[in-house]
């Protein structure tokens, strides 16, 4: 998306308006549908994924933002990106002790509901969303300059792990420290993303990320909230 320097600063105001409202969005899902009413993950994917699917929709609708030329720009790259990035990511969560789901007679369900479905939309809530809505409000002309893309991007880091706190803020299971992890994984695929200039490479990374997640066992890993507590019936 390109603006011209005449309105520049609206859709920078928009932009970060749209990034709170992803906030707000990931804390609603979180804190209402896992906290408050306790429902179990998979209903928890269902809600999360259309609450994220509304959310993009309206702000495809209020940038102009094509979907296809996101997809299509320079996406060899966007596509090893996320490649590299989720091996790197997978790897550590599948060297954690847990109870493997190798044998899961409902394992090719549970990656595409819990790895595709809901990587494909924390990714697109988390990274694509904050980048597109920050990074991507500023005029051409100023992204030229060197100094003035890295200030940019910077700012859409910071966007995008506002919107990751936000969101897993509302989750019972995360709080103080235990959302370092989170923002730190999070934040690595942002910096992916604008390295690439691609959306593919969050997309694919998350997705990685939460198909090891489901191999090395849902129950046993942090990657897949919402988790129930111990002793509790599933």
């Amino acid at each position: 998306m390109k603006a011209g320097p005449s309105i520049v600063g609206p859709l920078r105001a928009g932009g970060w308006a749209w990034v709170l409202a992803a906030g707000a969005t990931g804390a609603a899902t979180a804190g209402i549908v896992a906290g408050l009413l306790g429902w179990s993950r998979d209903r928890f994917v269902a809600v999360h994924a259309i609450a994220v699917l509304a959310l993009v929709l309206g702000y495809l609708r209020w940038s102009g933002t094509s979907v296809v030329r996101q997809l299509r720009r320079r996406w060899t790259a966007g596509l090893l990106g996320g490649l590299a990035l989720g091996a790197l990511l997978a790897y550590h969560v599948l060297a954690l002790p847990g109870a493997p789901a190798w044998e899961d007679s409902a394992l090719a369900a549970r990656l595409a509901w819990l790895g595709l479905v809901y990587g494909v939309a924390d990714a697109v809530l988390l990274s694509v969303l904050p980048v597109l809505a920050v990074y991507g409000s500023d005029s051409a002309e100023r992204m030229q300059r060197a100094g003035y893309r890295l200030r940019a991007g910077g700012r859409a880091v910071l966007a995008s792990l506002l919107v990751t706190a936000m969101y897993h803020l509302g989750f019972p299971e995360f709080r103080r420290r235990t959302l370092v992890q989170p923002l730190i994984g999070n934040g690595l695929m942002t910096a992916g993303y604008l390295l690439t200039g691609n959306p593919l490479t969050p997309v694919v990374a998350h997705v990685l990320l939460h198909g090891a997640a489901v191999l090395r066992g849902p129950e046993t890993t942090v990657q897949l909230p919402p988790h129930r507590p111990a002793g509790e019936p599933r």
